[in-house]
């Protein structure tokens, strides 16, 4: 059976600041999509940190005006009810008016891939919050072509062939740039581009063996949409599993590092990503940036129950390691690698304090006078 995977995730309003949406929010997003699941195989709704997420199961294919319109619209019904208990950011991540039969460019996130069931199909949800897409760059890498965190690339025939990465330069905004790349070849060249978490993006990931899709991120940034900072950008990302796609353990395997990433508090510090429990929210510091991952498996277009990948005992003793990293980091304060590059800042009031400091410098006399004779 054909079947597509779409979740569309938003920030519509939170209780308390950026900590999590109200019950009523997501009750009312659920409803609106309840009265339209003619439209799906199958749906499921969720909240990872302030942000709702709908994950649907259909037959309409990647980009469907039906689908997107469907989350679009439970979004602004939901935005309503946001408005109505005077919950901050109602509606932030809706950045335009009207909807144009794409939800991309509009704010929301999107993941989506089309494929031909196996006979089983399990897969994984990731959905993660106060962080941007590029969060998912070294868990990806490792995942897919790294044999210390993916021993199926040494012990599976059908991993032999290794995967091919598409990279997004999500810097580039005239188009979508992208670049095609393949591991084991070209795993430098990966590295090189991976590296740069904040401009290259992986936006999905192919099996060379069979040419099928595993992977697909979603890879929109909000400061590029709306012009200026309205908040992170809450990736999320769907993975295929097992059989000639690396096992569940081992695509969660990476997330286990904890490793820095840019977000956290106003969108413009340095945190440790923190796997969480599902429904889980957010707290110190507007943060630490988290991540939570469903896992289900998908059979004639319907889920199974969603298994809470991250509630398990071990990724506490995670969570108490990534919780003291959070905290090393934030004692200093302002400095160095702690707030985010001056390019990278999400905030307009630094921008424009900058360029006011900027025009009170200026250039000794006397080195200038010595720059010109050397010159001469």
């Amino acid at each position: 059976m054909r079947v597509t995977l779409s979740v569309i995730k938003a920030d519509i309003g939170s209780v308390g600041g950026h900590i999590t949406p109200s019950r009523r929010v997501e009750d009312r997003v659920r409803e609106h999509v309840e009265k339209n699941r003619k439209l799906v195989y199958d749906y499921l709704t969720s909240h990872t940190g302030d942000d709702i997420a709908i994950l649907f199961s259909h037959g309409r294919g990647v980009g469907s005006a039906e689908i997107h319109r469907l989350a679009w619209d439970a979004f602004k019904e939901g935005t309503q009810v946001a408005k109505e208990q005077g919950l901050y950011g109602a509606g932030q991540d809706l950045l335009k008016d009207a909807f144009s039969g794409n939800v991309k460019g509009m704010g929301p996130a999107v993941a989506e891939m089309e494929f031909e069931e196996r006979p089983n199909e399990p897969f994984l949800f990731f959905a993660a919050d106060k962080t941007e897409p590029g969060a998912y760059n070294l868990p990806l890498y490792l995942s897919f072509a790294d044999p210390m965190h993916c021993p199926g690339l040494l012990l599976s025939p059908k991993m032999a062939s290794g995967f091919r990465f598409v990279i997004m330069d999500v810097d580039y905004t005239e188009g979508d740039r992208v670049i095609e790349l393949n591991a084991p070849e070209d795993l430098y060249d990966i590295a090189a581009l991976l590296r740069d978490n904040s401009r290259f993006v992986v936006e999905s990931i192919f099996s060379r063996s069979e040419n099928e899709q595993v992977v697909s991120v979603s890879t929109s940034r909000l400061r590029n949409i709306a012009g200026k900072y309205t908040g992170k950008d809450d990736p999320v990302f769907l993975s295929r599993s097992q059989g000639s796609f690396p096992a569940t353990g081992e695509i969660l395997s990476p997330f286990a590092i904890g490793h820095y990433v840019a977000g956290t508090m106003r969108g413009s510090h340095t945190g440790p990503l923190m796997p969480v429990k599902q429904n889980s929210t957010i707290s110190f510091f507007d943060g630490p940036p988290i991540v939570s991952c469903a896992a289900l498996c998908v059979h004639n277009g319907k889920f199974t129950e969603a298994v809470d990948a991250f509630d398990h005992p071990f990724w506490d003793q995670v969570r108490s390691q990534v919780s003291l990293k959070a905290m090393e980091i934030r004692k200093q304060g302002f400095s160095g690698i702690a707030m985010l590059p001056y390019d990278d800042l999400e905030y307009g009031g630094i921008v424009e304090k900058m360029k006011k400091i900027d025009k009170k410098f200026v250039v000794r006399k006397e080195k200038k006078e010595k720059l010109r004779k050397a010159a001469s």
